[in-house]
């Protein structure tokens, strides 16, 4: 445990798959007057070391003060440490799993939480889940809108801070690259002939200048066990092994990819922030459409959305400054977040913010414990959990068959936000299970 440093607060964030480690070490990096530590859970998303140091990359977060943790050990964790603040980095369902653990705290931290990059349209599913935590940071002007418009909508009392993408940083000095680096995602394209003709773009680009890199950045190595935080059922790797010599695959951060870019290709990851912020131009992909199942109408009116052509010839391009002003590149003075959870540590102290618990599901102990099984996988021992799966799983498929009979969203659903139902991979269940195309039953009903 650490030692306390007067004047900063101490801050815990608590996450497990790697986009969300990312995004909330680099948060508690940011504030001003913290005292940073993270903590690890340990779930089927967890990263893995590599992922780990690829996601502190450019942080001041020392080994040290990182630390992996059971989940049943949250809550004797953080009354031994007891934090000002903890952050919350996780898929919904890992977010009102982890309050639960924080319920049981005492003295109660401020508990703050987030989505870990852009976050447009604002989703139902990420309101909800989130609507028990202090404040919950947005960042952009445009996001603060949208998710004040839906809490009000929904009725729901929420707080929301605005922040700067926390690895959104410039660079020290002027790139000059020549790599067409591209953000591959696991779920956007999602369908298997889509994923195709993108890695038809990628070699077609290769071949048009066999003289500079195609880099495919990934985040992740399914060999070596390594999960993320989406589920790529069609990956880009096995549809790229006879490929030019110069289309590449890259592990390394992303800010360190960049630093030998040309430009940035994307569908719609929030790598194309990093590499705006950096000064360097984007391509966002719109050869599948432009849509909310592919997360990026927040590029409309951008400038720079662009086709296959575009791609193969390199035709990057630089934003709108109208754009940048609403869309992740607000004047950090504008930012309010680390003042409003300041504000929060005072109420909480003087007694005056009442603790937002999560309640009770619907259905009781059986219910939750589905919830657990739901986030915990084969990390869940509980016997109440192998109950609650054999009897939900069922339920789930018949409500699922039921969605895509009635031509509602398919058969999976991998997003934090917009559904009341998660279901998960099962490869990230067992490792003993190895249907790399199968789904396992196992959800989350809201």
């Amino acid at each position: 445990m650490r030692g306390d440093r007067p004047g900063r607060l101490r801050v815990v964030a608590i996450a497990d798959a790697d986009s969300f480690v990312k995004w909330s070490a680099a948060l508690i990096d940011s504030a001003p007057s913290a005292d940073p530590h993270l903590l690890l859970v340990q779930t089927p998303l967890v990263v893995s070391v590599t992922q780990e140091h690829a996601a502190l990359a450019g942080t001041g977060i020392r080994p040290e003060a990182v630390t992996r943790v059971a989940y049943d050990d949250i809550a004797a964790w953080l009354a031994k440490d007891r934090p000002d603040v903890v952050v919350i980095g996780g898929r919904g369902p890992f977010v009102r799993l982890v309050m639960r653990q924080i319920d049981r705290v005492t003295p109660r931290p401020v508990v703050v939480s987030g989505l870990p990059g852009m976050s447009i349209p604002a989703q139902r599913g990420a309101a909800l889940y989130r609507r028990h935590c202090d404040l919950m940071v947005v960042h952009s002007k445009r996001e603060l809108r949208a998710f004040r418009q839906l809490a009000d909508r929904l009725g729901l009392t929420m707080r929301f801070g605005l922040a700067t993408l926390p690895f959104a940083r410039p660079a020290h000095e002027a790139m000059g690259g020549t790599d067409l680096v591209f953000a591959a995602q696991a779920i956007v394209p999602r369908e298997p002939e889509e994923r195709r003709q993108l890695a038809e773009i990628l070699r077609a680009a290769a071949l048009a200048d066999p003289t500079r890199r195609v880099v495919l950045k990934l985040r992740s190595r399914p060999d070596l066990g390594e999960a993320e935080t989406h589920f790529e059922r069609t990956e880009l790797t096995d549809l790229l092994r006879d490929r030019p010599d110069n289309l590449v695959f890259s592990h390394e951060p992303m800010s360190r990819a960049l630093e030998t870019a040309e430009g940035l290709v994307t569908v719609s990851s929030t790598a194309a922030i990093e590499a705006m912020a950096m000064g360097l131009p984007v391509i966002a992909l719109t050869t599948f459409g432009v849509s909310k199942s592919h997360l990026n109408t927040v590029f409309s009116r951008s400038g720079v959305q662009g086709g296959a052509d575009d791609v193969i010839a390199r035709r990057f391009r630089h934003p709108h400054t109208a754009w940048l002003a609403d869309n992740y590149f607000h004047d950090a003075t504008e930012s309010t977040w680390w003042s409003d959870v300041e504000r929060l540590v005072d109420m909480r102290r003087r007694g005056a913010l009442e603790p937002r618990v999560v309640p009770i599901a619907r259905g009781g102990r059986l219910h939750e414990a589905w919830q657990r099984k739901a986030v915990l996988g084969a990390e869940d021992h509980s016997v109440l959990g192998a109950v609650a799966l054999a009897v939900g799983a069922p339920l789930v498929w018949g409500i699922l068959t039921a969605r895509k009979v009635l031509g509602r969203r398919g058969a999976e659903s991998w997003s934090d936000a917009g559904s009341d139902i998660t279901v998960t991979p099962a490869r990230y269940q067992d490792p003993i299970v190895r249907p790399r195309r199968s789904v396992l039953a196992t959800a989350v009903i809201d």
